[in-house]
């Protein structure tokens, strides 16, 4: 008899699925060269600040030894940069491991955790790695005039119940570039109980210009249950380090620390995002610069009969009228990689990073 360690894993992992990574883009590298477009994973193609980099290198001598377990001099400049204790940090390998320590610390299969359609994959994964009760709230509808595919706050707030532990909420959120208000944002907090956190992921909150969309981060002090998760690897294009962060009250980090790995940021990991966090100005300008491209690819793709989704992220969304495989699939044999959303429920749409003029431009030529 053949052996099969699945059947020794315990009911929940055994129904899990793994996370798909999309394409096997070292292979592509490959295969392609210079002519491969990655427009599928959200990277910033400007790359890191100079500053992270000098850190990184300078630091590369002292690597045989662990790094700060608590990261001390980056939860300083973090506490310092939002104006918060900073005993209400915790650091996490990506913020994806904080969105899973989340889960792990709170819920549990006798209780609840509520997401939305068409949000972060992260957040059913977790719940199911937990055992909890998945909840997931109705997106709103796909010709809604602001946020189509986006959020539904009333049916989100309508969805908690006694017994749920976290809510999970994206802004902007991906894969659909869609965003909420602040004041959106306040009147859903109002209408559930500190019994249930509220976890509202920022991963691409610095991309966002739109008016009255800014971070939760100031609603912290009104709303102790409210948790907002924040990355490196978007803006400041440090997505190879695997480095994010958590701000909550003291009482909610408290709780994570307990699960937290002891070195689960790296050394270099540490300097390269306190480097990065004081260069303001290359920070504004990888925002300013993927504000414009954005504008500018959208308007391209529009021009060309395709209807693009209004995004506040360094992505579009691309809908069709029919399902979207066999445009990715045209687009690969081109070496042109793009982002198919079918395991988001979303069959008939396409995400597409930003890449550089040129990527983006290789992109139009190979359009159908």
């Amino acid at each position: 008899m053949s052996f099969d360690a699945a059947t020794l894993a315990n009911p929940t992992t055994r129904v899990l699925r793994a996370y798909d990574p999309g394409h096997d883009l070292p292979t592509l590298r490959a295969r392609f060269g210079e002519l491969l477009a990655e427009l599928g994973s959200n990277e910033t193609v400007l790359g890191p600040s100079p500053r992270a980099l000098t850190a990184m290198s300078d630091a590369l001598a002292e690597t045989f030894r662990y790094p700060d377990p608590q990261a001390g001099a980056l939860k300083r400049a973090l506490a310092e940069h939002w104006r918060i204790e900073s005993s209400r940090i915790a650091l996490g390998n990506g913020s994806h491991e904080l969105l899973m320590l989340l889960a792990q610390c709170f819920a549990d299969p006798e209780t609840s955790v509520v997401f939305p359609e068409y949000g972060f994959a992260v957040f059913p994964i977790a719940t199911a790695a937990v055992g909890a009760i998945g909840i997931r709230a109705n997106a709103l509808p796909g010709d809604h005039a602001t946020a189509p595919y986006g959020h539904d706050l009333d049916a989100l707030a309508a969805a908690v119940r006694e017994d749920t532990k976290l809510v999970y909420l994206a802004n902007p959120n991906n894969p659909t570039g869609t965003w909420f208000s602040d004041a959106e944002l306040e009147g859903f907090l109002a209408r559930v109980a500190q019994s249930t956190l509220v976890v509202v992921d920022e991963a691409y909150q610095e991309f966002v210009d739109a008016p009255g969309a800014g971070s939760a981060i100031r609603l912290l002090d009104s709303y102790p249950n409210l948790v907002v998760t924040r990355t490196f690897s978007k803006a400041h294009a440090l997505a190879g380090l695997r480095i994010g962060y958590l701000l909550a009250d003291a009482s909610v980090v408290d709780v994570i620390e307990r699960l937290r790995e002891s070195f689960n940021v790296n050394m270099l990991a540490q300097v390269a995002a306190l480097a990065a966090l004081a260069d303001a100005e290359h920070l504004e300008k990888v925002c300013r610069w993927t504000r414009s491209e954005r504008e500018w690819l959208s308007a391209e793709l529009d021009s060309r009969g395709y209807r693009v989704l209004p995004s506040q992220t360094n992505f579009v969304l691309v809908v069709l009228d029919h399902d979207a495989g066999s445009l990715e699939q045209h687009l690969f044999k081109r070496g042109v990689i793009v982002r198919p959303m079918g395991g988001y429920g979303l069959g008939h749409c396409i995400r597409i990073s930003l890449g550089t003029r040129a990527e983006n431009e290789r992109l139009l030529a190979a359009l159908p």
